[in-house]
């Protein structure tokens, strides 16, 4: 399975190579309307780096693998210092939390955006560094290689985990920069800053009495709007779920799934699959609405035509016709930036 992200606006790179780190990318193109202000919104998690000036190859050095990451030392710094006592190798893949994060873990099939640094234990050089670069990294946990999958599956958002890995789970083959050699254990201190939820979850919220109700079917929410009501002039905002993450903030980039419907209860748009872009580009009952809910959460918003799309969008697919109330339930599933 690969995870696929799109823009708030159109398809982009799903899951994208980031230097050592990643292993593979997918790619995906699917244009639909969506709560994108601007004809032109063209957002992607996709973070790229180059790793730093390799090292001098050196032939292959016998070494008795440790048992643990016992001999590894790191600083407490914000950019943290690794001590590996060279030429160092593991027998096995093990991680060790150095610093204790919150309550949201990490998954098989999270995007994860950290901070890390990788050395090689060989030759206790460091092959990569997000915190060098100045910029974090993102990237699904099922694209990146195997040992790096194993030490921060299960660990919790917020925590710093130090992970040491033989080079059966790293690069057996080496890489073709040379700083990684075939049969090098490597060691990564890695920063979890943030990570997607797959579905919202945290405190349910009673809504608030004459808004569309919400069901569920088939894992899709459905609303039905309360006979006789008018659409409203102004917007409504009301949490549904209150989620446990990170607050959405004016300059946010947010991954969110929702459904749209006109006012009437007809299905408009059908994008209960993850979308992404920053809040500043978005319809403003979208980036008003939306500031200060946390990730994790579901969120109903009744949006009136002056705050969405007062000409309506004759182009679009579906197309949508002028002066249209809609009504958005909305899946919090990340919060950057």
């Amino acid at each position: 399975m690969t995870h696929s992200a799109r823009t708030l606006r159109r398809a982009l790179a799903g899951a994208a190579a980031v230097s050592l780190i990643a292993l593979s990318a997918c790619s995906d193109a699917d244009e639909t309307a969506s709560p994108s202000a601007s004809p032109s919104v063209s957002a992607s998690p996709s973070a790229s780096g180059s790793a730093s000036p390799s090292v001098s190859p050196s032939p292959a050095q016998s070494v008795s693998p440790s048992p643990d990451l016992s001999l590894v030392t790191v600083s407490d710094g914000e950019t943290p210092e690794v001590t590996v006592p060279a030429p160092w190798g593991i027998a096995s893949t093990q991680s060790k939390v150095l610093r204790p994060g919150g309550e949201q873990l990490l998954t098989e099939s999270s995007v994860v955006t950290i901070n890390y640094v990788g050395v090689n234990g060989t030759t206790a050089e460091i092959f990569d560094s997000s915190y060098e670069r100045g910029e974090p990294a993102t990237f699904p946990l099922q694209g990146v290689v195997p040992g790096f999958q194993k030490g921060l599956e299960g660990q919790a958002v917020g925590s710093r985990v130090l992970i040491g890995m033989p080079s059966e789970d790293g690069y057996p083959d080496g890489t073709p920069d040379g700083s990684i050699q075939a049969g090098d254990s490597i060691v990564f201190v890695v920063d979890i800053l943030s990570a997607n939820f797959d579905d919202a979850t945290g405190e349910t919220v009673a809504p608030a009495a004459g808004l569309p109700t919400l069901t569920m079917t088939d894992g899709k929410p459905e609303v039905a709007v309360p006979a006789g009501t008018a659409a409203p002039t102004t917007l409504t905002v009301q949490p549904l779920i209150k989620g446990p993450g990170a607050p959405v903030t004016a300059e946010s980039t947010i991954q969110v799934r929702y459904r749209a419907w006109t006012y009437d209860g007809t299905l408009w748009q059908d994008a209960w699959q993850p979308q992404e872009g920053p809040v500043a580009d978005l319809i403003a009952g979208w980036s008003e609405g939306l500031i200060g809910q946390t990730a994790g959460s579901r969120v109903l918003l009744v949006v009136p035509p002056d705050k969405a799309y007062p000409d309506g969008l004759p182009q679009a697919t579906p197309s949508l016709a002028p002066g249209q109330t809609l009504i958005y339930v909305i899946d919090l599933l990340n919060v950057t930036g």
